[in-house]
């Protein structure tokens, strides 16, 4: 970004070079945006499913104890539990909108110039190593002991880790949509469910955030799986149309 700075480059020109403009076509950034405002919650959810099947977490989904202690008092006599746990995961699509304000600064840098910048190497390298460097990035908040309670080496390594495993997927969205702005709602998204561990949480037994948080364990794990589905489906879909192209190709040359 400072590059693009110090050449003086025109702002319009900067935008469409971060992937900030031209929304269009609408319908595609659309369809994306949806996608990443619903996959990035799915993959955190699916790694509190993976960390409850390996014992990593205990869940409670009859009382959801965990997030009624959170509550005060007042609070627990507005509705049931139930509802008022319905109403905080139907929320995240909204959250979405201000938490992507909120991370916009961060997509600018990461998916909208430094992702661009290492395509040369290849995508999945360009995608890999974003990830590692937005983790990096982070280290000053968890050797203050945010996000895993771990103000130490092993809590920056389990940043890294996350945040590669989850920015593979604003990575692909970026790259596939063509515009930062699924990878600026994902990001959103992702940090608007960054919660849900502890509305399905046991609160006789609290969550480790290292293993079931938004960035840990389980969700690596979801993540690699999900991810894996996704890239033999991409393969299979992209074989399919260039056996297409090519017999459109061969009529076309008979």
């Amino acid at each position: 970004m400072i590059v693009v700075l110090q050449q003086r480059v025109p702002v319009r020109q900067a935008l469409r070079q971060l992937g900030v403009v031209p929304v269009r076509p609408v319908g595609k950034a659309l369809r994306f945006t949806l996608v990443a405002i619903v996959l990035l919650p799915f993959v955190v959810v699916a790694g509190i499913a993976v960390a409850a099947i390996l014992h990593l977490v205990r869940l409670d989904l009859d009382t959801f104890s965990g997030f009624a202690a959170l509550l005060p008092e007042e609070a627990r006599d507005i509705a049931p539990i139930g509802v008022l746990v319905l109403v905080q995961v139907v929320s995240i699509p909204i959250a979405a909108i201000p938490n992507g304000v909120l991370a916009f600064g961060e997509e600018v840098g990461w998916r909208g110039f430094l992702l661009p910048a290492l395509r040369p190497l290849g995508n999945w390298p360009a995608v890999l190593i974003t990830g590692i460097v937005w983790g990096v990035w982070h280290s000053p908040i968890i050797l203050l002991g945010y996000n895993f309670d771990r103000p130490d080496l092993f809590g920056v390594f389990l940043m890294i880790v996350g945040a590669t495993a989850v920015g593979t997927f604003l990575g692909w969205l970026r790259i596939w949509s063509g515009s930062l702005w699924p990878a600026v709602l994902g990001h959103g998204a992702l940090n608007a469910a960054g919660g849900l561990v502890l509305l399905f949480s046991s609160a006789e037994y609290p969550p480790d955030p290292a293993l079931a948080g938004p960035l840990g364990v389980g969700t690596w794990i979801a993540a690699a799986v999900f991810a894996t589905i996704v890239i033999a489906c991409s393969r299979r879909f992209g074989d399919r149309s260039d056996r297409d192209r090519d017999r459109v190709r061969g009529r076309g040359d008979g």
